[in-house]
């Protein structure tokens, strides 16, 4: 119970009147390898938007990847990104020139920047995704690459050419007013 409160001291407060919030968000991964694809699904992403400013946070628990590979699974959450050392990944930042534009139920383009922790590494990123709103939600979605190197994540020599060094990211978020 501590681990939850604390997760979320670290998202955007959440007061005010125009807070939109989900924890059942859906982030996904792809790296690809001549010898093999490695792709999981995480449903258990927790996101906050103030819709007022633009800030946007994101709590995204490693263990709550599931691959179809169970060895593939235990192999990621053990050695590679260490989920009983590192959690969680988090990003703290905003959507930039958020008072340009009036959401509306047509996709907008839009650049999120901010800090992104995985693996106990924070780096600053930017990058591209579209946001919406379809009844009375707000709907996020992102598609960007990771350098694993960039958050200090080892792959053991042998492995080497079984994982690729940029993995792709998708984010799809659906979130309801609090």
């Amino acid at each position: 119970m501590i681990k939850i409160l604390l997760c979320l001291s670290i998202l955007i407060p959440l007061h005010g009147d125009n807070i939109y919030f989900t924890r059942s968000g859906n982030v996904s991964f792809f790296s690809w390898t001549p010898i093999e694809d490695i792709k999981a699904n995480n449903k258990q992403v927790t996101c906050v938007l103030d819709m007022e400013t633009g800030k946007t946070s994101f709590r995204i628990p490693i263990r709550g990847f599931v691959f179809k590979n169970g060895l593939m699974q235990e192999h990621f959450n053990e050695s590679y990104l260490e989920s009983e050392k590192y959690p969680n990944a988090l990003f703290n930042g905003n959507i930039e020139n958020w008072t340009d534009f009036t959401i509306s139920s047509e996709p907008q383009k839009v650049i999120i920047a901010g800090e992104m922790t995985i693996h106990g590494v924070t780096n600053s990123i930017k990058e591209p995704g579209v946001i919406f709103q379809a009844n009375q939600k707000v709907k996020g979605e992102a598609i960007f690459k990771i350098m694993l190197e960039d958050y200090d994540v080892k792959i053991p020599r042998i492995l080497i050419k079984n994982i690729a060094e940029s993995v792709e990211i998708k984010m799809n978020l659906e979130l309801n007013k609090k």
